[in-house]
């Protein structure tokens, strides 16, 4: 299913890049009453009239595909509605905070840990002394 919505989506774009440049290509109603004084009628590719029919119908054939593909991915990411009372439902289950760790979770851990016990003044001075 998944290689199907790939291939869809890659019509869809290529499809929509065919019709950017093809309406590009196009001119105007106002380009013909130039042409037919002349100015450029000579220099266009498939002559003074034969490019409006070709790239008009060949840009409503990529606009048939374009709107074929997007509704093919409307029907495949068409996901039935699920009746459930909330997003809160679809949280994953956490530890309760404060709780003792394991040996086994952590390893090189020790189950019975004890903090260390304070240290009083006069030891922080007797540590600080530099002997003589």
């Amino acid at each position: 299913m998944n290689s199907l919505h790939t291939i869809i989506v890659v019509v869809q774009v290529l499809s929509a890049l065919t019709i950017i440049g093809l309406v590009l290509l196009q001119h105007g109603k106002g380009a013909d009453m130039g042409a037919s004084f002349g100015s450029g009628a000579s220099g266009s590719l498939f002559g003074a009239t034969g490019s409006s029919n070709f790239l008009s119908k060949f840009t409503g054939v990529a606009a048939a595909i374009f709107f074929a593909a997007t509704l093919g991915l409307a029907f495949i990411s068409n996901k039935p509605a699920q009746t459930s009372a909330g997003v809160m439902e679809n949280l994953p289950v956490s530890a309760v905070p404060g709780a003792e760790t394991k040996s086994a979770e952590v390893p090189g851990a020790t189950a019975n840990v004890q903090p260390a016990a304070p240290v009083s003044a006069s030891e922080k001075e007797q540590s600080n002394q530099i002997p003589k």
